[in-house]
């Protein structure tokens, strides 16, 4: 395609937080992508905080780490699984990166002479991010600008006022807003109600900025009348009003969307051209989703369980790794405190596998561990990630190399046994936002291995995000007992992958390779993983 003036989609919330506004916004980015246009997505959160890295899942879900290392919103894991493409730095921003850059160019003394204020020099560097992130990969066709929260939201306000002047400099035809609101149904009245929606424009309108598509979030399916009602108090045409039903699965989302013609009315507004659209190898992996043949339970021993969206591209691979074994992976989630608690058997005994992943933190610990033992112990197939991995070996140590206090520096600074350390570059006083191990390094395996044959290759890259690593003064030890290191980095020596030959399946990665599972991509890991669940599941029944 030629190139042409990037054309930009503002996504708008109103009502309430968390109505799919990243779900959506992904889905309309796959639905233009498959019309041959080039497409990108900026999410903007408008909390202080420079990046998710440093908050608590509980507040914040899951960290999403990209392939340059930044820690990112947990919505650039939707964009990256239904666009298949990966995320940048320049896909994430955040109040606390635009007010940065604000505050560094005032202290080099770029605005000498003018008092800095929110508008212009604040709006002004919101609205340079959002051009930036159309220059990526050589420009973009059209770039969706994802804006957190919602309308009315104080920490908000620039954000919509940089869109308001943006919408004003670029003219009609090469901006249009979605604003994604609720329409809630009352069962004791058993009516659908439109009024929220009405306040939630009206709020819009009175910054400035006119929605030129409402994309409503319902229960149900949204009548004419209702439709009607929509658009006539949000000044829009009823056919720019688009019911979002809730579905079973996201996946079904780009379909349902597609159905409701959402991009067919962005392509009209933005004056775009597009080839027609196929979608038959989403529908077929759709159909797989909602119709597996097979169920088959998986344990993940966590310390954050409560709160599923910390593990949110965990849970999706999962997704993905079940459509390529024609199977259903229904998640048990549990509290590793409990394991601490009450034993492992008490839980394990009901699943087909066991996954750790990663986390921060003592609390729990021991739970984890006794885990890792029980699937060892009783050949249940094992995958560890991140801190997976570091359990994986405290309890290797422990238990079969006789290192019976063995732990991790980052849960005991008395242990005589430090199998798990900081990496070099990382200590107790480092400032602690962005100065993990971030981002996608090397890793090379070792022939004739289970890593390698999952890979069907020697030499991968992975994602990171962990300040320690196995201590390699004891590698000696844990390889003369039985365990392989069958994945090294080569550049610093460090280990990324461990596994148990004599297991079934036993592996544990430093990485996290949840990162880069793909709707249509399956991660190998995952695939393997949930295969082996399968065969453990059929020996056992």
């Amino acid at each position: 395609m030629s190139k042409k003036k990037t054309k930009y989609v503002f996504v708008t919330g109103g009502v309430v937080s968390s109505l799919g506004k990243g779900i959506a916004s992904a889905s309309l980015g796959f639905l233009l992508k498959m019309r041959g246009f080039r497409v990108t997505i900026l999410k903007i959160d408008p909390y202080l905080n420079v990046d998710p890295g440093t908050l608590s899942p509980y507040q914040h879900g899951e960290v999403f780490v990209t392939e340059d290392g930044a820690e990112t919103d947990l919505d650039l894991g939707h964009y990256e699984r239904f666009l298949d493409m990966d995320m940048s730095q320049q896909n994430n921003a955040t109040t606390g990166q635009i007010y940065g850059t604000v505050i560094e160019k005032e202290r080099k003394g770029e605005y000498l002479g003018h008092t800095v204020q929110v508008i212009p020099h604040v709006t002004d560097e919101i609205k340079r991010r959002i051009q930036l992130v159309s220059t990526i990969n050589g420009g973009m066709d059209v770039v969706i600008v994802e804006v957190g929260g919602t309308v009315g939201d104080i920490e908000g306000q620039p954000f919509l006022e940089a869109i308001r002047q943006f919408r004003l400099e670029n003219g009609v035809g090469n901006t249009v807003n979605i604003h994604l609101t609720l329409v809630p149904f009352i069962k004791a009245s058993g009516e659908t109600k439109t009024k929220p929606t009405q306040h939630s424009v009206q709020k819009l309108r009175e910054i400035g900025i006119q929605p030129d598509v409402l994309l409503c979030r319902t229960e149900g399916p949204l009548s004419q009348e209702a439709r009607r009602k929509i658009g006539l108090f949000g000044n829009v045409a009823p056919e720019v009003v688009i019911e979002g039903r809730d579905a079973k699965s996201i996946y079904q989302v780009p379909l349902l969307l597609e159905k409701e013609g959402l991009a067919k009315q962005v392509i009209r507004l933005l004056h775009l051209d597009g080839k027609p659209v196929r979608l038959d190898q989403w529908e077929r992996f759709v159909e797989k989703v909602l119709k597996p043949r097979k169920t088959v339970k998986i344990g993940v021993a966590g310390k954050y369980v409560e709160l599923h969206d910390a593990y949110k591209s965990i849970m999706e691979a999962f997704v993905h790794a079940g459509v390529q074994n024609d199977a259903r992976v229904e998640l048990v989630w549990l509290g590793s405190e409990d394991i601490e608690q009450h034993g492992a058997g008490t839980y394990l005994k009901k699943v087909a596998g066991l996954l750790i992943p990663g986390g921060f933190g003592e609390r729990g610990i021991e739970g984890k561990i006794k885990a890792v033992q029980y699937a060892r112990e009783n050949d249940l197939p094992f995958f560890g990630i991140c801190l997976g991995l570091q359990c994986a070996v405290i309890e290797f140590a422990r238990s079969v190399c006789g290192l019976r206090d063995a732990n991790s520096f980052e849960f005991s600074n008395s242990t005589t046994h430090r199998v798990i350390d900081y990496m070099e570059e990382q200590s107790d006083d480092i400032q602690k936002g962005g100065t993990m191990r971030l981002g996608s390094y090397p890793c090379k395996l070792k022939k004739n291995t289970l890593a390698s044959r999952i890979y069907g290759k020697t030499k991968i890259s992975e994602r990171h995000r962990h300040r320690y690593e196995v201590n390699n003064a004891y590698r000696a030890i844990l390889e003369k007992n039985g365990m392989v290191f069958s994945g090294i980095c080569p550049e610093k020596d460090l280990v990324e992958i461990v596994e148990l030959p004599d297991k079934q399946w036993f592996l544990a990665v430093q990485f996290h390779p949840e990162f880069k599972s793909r709707a249509l991509s399956v991660h190998p890991i995952f695939g393997s993983f949930v295969k082996a669940a399968l065969d453990y599941q059929e020996k056992q029944s």
